[in-house]
């Protein structure tokens, strides 16, 4: 099965949001990752949904994925995701 990342974020610096997607997007490829979506949130259709972007990774499956989040290579870009924005991941099962 595949494992999907879902990381849901609201962007508190947009320089260093682009320098964290420039330094974490290749360590997704690195990993067997795809981005499969990125897009800003239009509206909440039921319930409140606080954060206001999202991007989704497409793993081969969820030891992978969990292996790309601690990876030494995407811990070096924490501090800047920290600083970049304020985000949620979340990781899931697929078919």
């Amino acid at each position: 099965m595949t494992a999907l990342i879902v990381a849901r974020f609201d962007v508190k610096n947009g320089e260093k949001m682009n320098a964290y997607a420039s330094e974490a997007g290749p360590t997704v490829l690195a990993h067997g990752g795809e981005f499969v979506a990125m897009g800003e949130k239009v509206s909440a259709l039921v319930g409140t949904d606080e954060k206001q972007s999202v991007a989704m990774v497409r793993f081969p499956d969820v030891e992978t994925a969990k292996r790309w989040f601690a990876s030494p290579e995407y811990t070096a870009c924490k501090p800047l995701r920290e600083e970049a924005a304020d985000m949620q991941f979340t990781l899931y099962e697929t078919e």
